[in-house]
């Protein structure tokens, strides 16, 4: 599968709850980690979605917002992933910022320059990336 998402997540799926429109589903990396993602039920069914069953995470880079010092602050975004900075690619406005989860997984952002600068991002530097449990797209092997 070719696709121009950054974020490339492969798991099990941990758990599913299921609403009346959208589904709660939580699915567990190789490294550990977990993201939850909400999806129609429609795309449940037609995906075949279920408890120990292997899907893939899709998340655009730009979808991926980045923190820094986060011990003290609370969100609403679901996916609330901890790791430290490995890279900064320089681009003329916005930046690649790629950050090593500690299961291992990475996770790319795309960020303005200006946010770099201001959260200090460098290698070695802890940052917290926060992804929106709607921002998540889910697949299945075929």
């Amino acid at each position: 599968m070719k696709v121009s998402a950054r974020n490339v997540f492969k798991g099990t799926i941990s758990q599913l709850q299921p609403g009346a429109v959208n589904a709660e589903v939580s699915l567990k990396l190789a490294g550990g980690n977990q993201l939850v993602a909400v999806v129609t039920m429609e795309s449940v069914k037609s995906l075949g979605l279920a408890v120990g069953k292997e899907a893939i995470a899709l998340v655009k880079a730009p979808w991926v917002m980045l923190m820094t010092e986060s011990s003290d602050i609370r969100l609403s975004a679901r996916n609330c992933l901890e790791g430290k900075v490995t890279s900064v690619i320089d681009g003329t406005v916005n930046a690649e910022v790629v950050i090593r989860l500690d299961g291992g997984d990475e996770v790319y952002s795309i960020v303005t320059r200006q946010a770099v600068a201001e959260l200090g991002l460098a290698p070695g530097v802890s940052a917290t990336a926060v992804i929106k449990a709607s921002h998540i797209i889910l697949g299945v092997p075929a």
